[in-house]
C-alpha cells in the first residue's frame, strides 16, 4: 500500500519535483495525492499539473481566521485520505488546529542544521554568520518555528571563497537527496 502524501509549497517546487521523481523511480513507496499552496500563481502548481497532481489553493484571506482556514484544509486532506503531510518550502506556521489531527504526520525540510538558523532565511543566516558548516534538517513540525523533533540531518561544509549562490545550490542538492531518502525510511519503518 502506498502512503498518500500531501505536499505544501509556496514557491518553485524543486523539492516537490525531487519527491515526485523519487516516487517515479520507485525509491519512495508513496503517492502524491494533493499539492497545497498559499499563493495562486506559483511555479509549483504547473509542476504538479505536469504530474497530474491536483492543487488546492488555500486563500487564507477568504477565511475569518487561521483556524477556519486550517479546518477547511483538514477537510480537504481527509477527503483525499492523506497519510503524511510534507512541507516543501511552505512559508506559513501551522497551528494545533491541523497539527493535533496529524500528530507526527507533518514533516518539514529546513536548509540549515537546526536548532541553528531557524526561520525563513536559514541559508543566508548561516552564510552571514561565518560558520564553517551548515546543512539540511528533516524534522517533525510543531507549532513553533522549526522547533519540532529532528529526524535526520546532513552536514554541508561552507567552503572559503565560495559565494552564497554556490552554497544555495549545494544545500538544495542535499535537500533533494535527503528528503526522499528519509521519507522512504520512515514509510518503510511504519509498514
Amino acid at each position: 500500500m502506498n502512503t498518500k502524501l500531501a505536499i505544501f509549497a509556496s514557491g518553485t517546487g524543486t523539492n516537490f519535483v525531487a519527491l515526485a521523481d523519487a516516487i517515479t523511480a520507485q525509491q519512495l513507496p508513496a503517492q502524491i495525492v494533493l499539492l497545497v499552496v498559499d499563493h495562486p500563481d506559483i511555479a509549483v502548481i504547473e509542476r504538479a499539473k505536469e504530474r497530474n497532481v491536483p492543487a488546492f489553493y488555500l486563500n487564507y484571506k477568504s477565511f475569518p481566521n487561521k483556524q477556519a482556514a486550517e479546518l477547511a484544509l483538514v477537510a480537504k486532506l481527509q477527503a483525499a485520505s492523506v497519510d503524511l503531510i510534507l512541507l516543501a518550502g511552505y512559508m506559513r506556521i501551522l497551528t494545533p488546529t491541523l497539527l493535533d489531527i496529524y500528530p507526527k504526520r507533518v514533516i518539514n525540510i529546513h536548509p540549515a542544521l537546526l536548532p541553528n538558523f531557524p526561520g525563513r532565511h536559514g541559508i543566508l543566516d548561516a552564510f552571514n554568520a561565518g560558520v564553517t558548516e551548515t546543512g539540511v534538517t528533516v524534522h517533525y513540525v510543531d507549532a513553533g518555528i522549526d522547533t519540532g523533533e529532528i529526524i535526520q540531518q546532513a552536514v554541508v561544509p561552507i567552503e572559503a571563497g565560495k559565494g552564497l549562490a554556490a552554497l544555495e545550490t549545494q544545500i538544495h542538492a542535499v535537500e533533494h537527496e535527503l528528503y526522499p531518502t528519509v521519507l522512504a525510511q520512515l514509510i518503510t519503518t511504519e509498514d
